[in-house]
C-alpha cells in the first residue's frame, strides 16, 4: 500500500557530475567529478512548483516533465510512497551536452532526493547505493555517468540480463536488464583537469557516429587498456599514458569534435593523458601534478575554461 507523505518534509540532495569511458573503458568505467548541482525538494498540501538556477535554466522545461521532477516521482515510487505536492529548486553548476555528467547527476539527485524524502517519514524505507544505481540507470540505458555519481570516485560499471544476475535479490529493468557497479579507491595523487568548451555535443548524435562492427584487433586493444586503466587508476599512475588509448569511439567521433580532438592528441604530445569526456566535448586530462600554466593559457584563447574539479564522493542527502 502506498504511504503519503505528509506536507512539510524536505531534503537536499548535493551530486557530482562525473566523466565516463576514460578513454578505453566505452561505457564501463566512469569518475565523479568535483562539480555538484544541488536539490531541495519540500513536500507540500498540492501541486508542482519548479524553479532552476544556474546551468540550463532557459533551456528545460519548468514542470512535471523536467528530468528531476520525473526522478524524484520515481524515487518516491520505489519507496512505495507519493506526495501530493511538491516545491523543488534546481541549482545547476554542471555543464549541460559537455560529457559531464548532467543528466545523470539530475537523475540521481532526484532519486535520491525522493528516496531520502521517504526515509524522513520512515528510516526503514531507505534504498541502498545497488538500487539507485539500478533505478538511475534504467534512466540513461548505462551505468557509467549514475553510477559514478552515485558511488564516487572512480567505478566499473557492467549490465547483465536478469537470467545472468541469477537469484541475489536484484531487480531487472523492463528491459530485462540489470546494472551493476564497484567502486574503486583512486590512487591519492590523482588529479583530473576538465577543458569545457563553450559549443555543446549531443550525445545521441556522436552515439550514432559509432559503427555496428569492430574489429577484432580494435576489441582486443581496449580489453588490454581497460585493464591497464584500473592498474592506472588506483595503483600506477604512470601508467596513465598508454591506459588511456582508445580505438572504440574516440577516432569514430573525431569529425564532430574536432577542437577535442586536436586538444587531446595535443595534451597526448605533452605527456599528459587526455580523453573524450564521456561523448564530448569536454576534454579529460588525467595526470598526478599542476596542469601546465603555457597549456592554460593556450587552452583560455582557444575557447576552453580550464577546471581541476579534483575527485568527488558519491550523491549526498541532508
Amino acid at each position: 500500500m502506498t504511504r503519503t507523505l505528509p506536507a512539510g518534509l524536505s531534503v537536499t540532495a548535493r551530486v557530482p557530475g562525473s566523466s565516463a569511458n576514460l578513454g578505453p573503458g566505452f561505457d564501463s568505467l566512469g569518475m565523479a567529478l568535483g562539480i555538484y548541482d544541488e536539490i531541495e525538494v519540500r513536500t507540500t498540501d498540492s501541486g508542482l512548483t519548479i524553479r532552476v538556477e544556474g546551468e540550463g535554466a532557459d533551456d528545460v522545461p519548468w514542470g512535471p516533465s523536467h528530468l528531476v521532477v520525473r526522478a524524484i516521482e520515481r524515487g518516491l515510487e520505489a519507496a512505495g510512497v507519493w506526495a501530493d505536492g511538491l516545491d523543488v529548486v534546481c541549482r545547476n553548476v554542471i555543464p549541460h551536452s559537455r560529457g559531464l555528467g548532467s543528466s545523470a547527476s539530475a537523475v540521481v539527485g532526484g532519486l535520491a532526493a525522493g528516496c531520502g524524502l521517504a526515509a524522513k517519514l520512515d528510516p526503514a524505507l531507505a534504498i541502498g547505493s545497488d538500487q539507485l544505481v539500478q533505478l538511475a540507470s534504467e534512466f540513461e540505458g548505462h551505468p557509467d555517468n549514475a553510477a559514478a555519481s552515485v558511488l564516487g570516485g572512480i567505478v566499473v560499471s557492467w549490465t547483465e540480463t536478469a537470467a545472468d544476475a541469477g537469484n541475489d535479490g536484484a531487480v531487472a529493468s523492463d528491459h530485462g536488464r540489470v546494472y551493476r557497479a564497484v567502486r574503486l579507491d583512486p590512487h591519492p595523487t590523482l588529479r583530473p583537469v576538465v577543458l569545457i568548451p563553450e559549443e555543446r555535443s549531443s550525445t545521441a548524435h556522436t552515439r550514432g557516429l559509432l559503427p555496428e562492427v569492430v574489429p577484432h584487433g580494435d576489441a582486443a586493444f581496449n580489453v588490454s587498456r581497460a585493464a591497464l586503466a584500473v592498474v592506472a587508476l588506483t595503483q600506477r599512475p604512470d601508467l596513465l599514458l598508454p591506459a588511456t588509448a582508445d580505438r572504440l569511439h574516440q577516432t569514430q567521433r573525431a569529425p564532430a569534435l574536432p577542437l577535442t580532438t586536436h586538444w587531446i592528441a595535443r595534451l597526448r604530445a605533452a605527456g599528459i593523458a587526455a580523453t573524450v569526456s564521456g561523448a564530448g566535448p569536454t576534454v579529460l586530462a588525467l595526470g598526478t601534478s599542476e596542469f601546465p600554466a603555457e597549456l592554460r593559457e593556450l587552452a583560455a584563447i582557444e575557447g576552453l575554461r580550464v577546471v581541476e574539479p579534483g575527485l568527488a564522493k558519491g550523491v549526498q542527502v541532508d
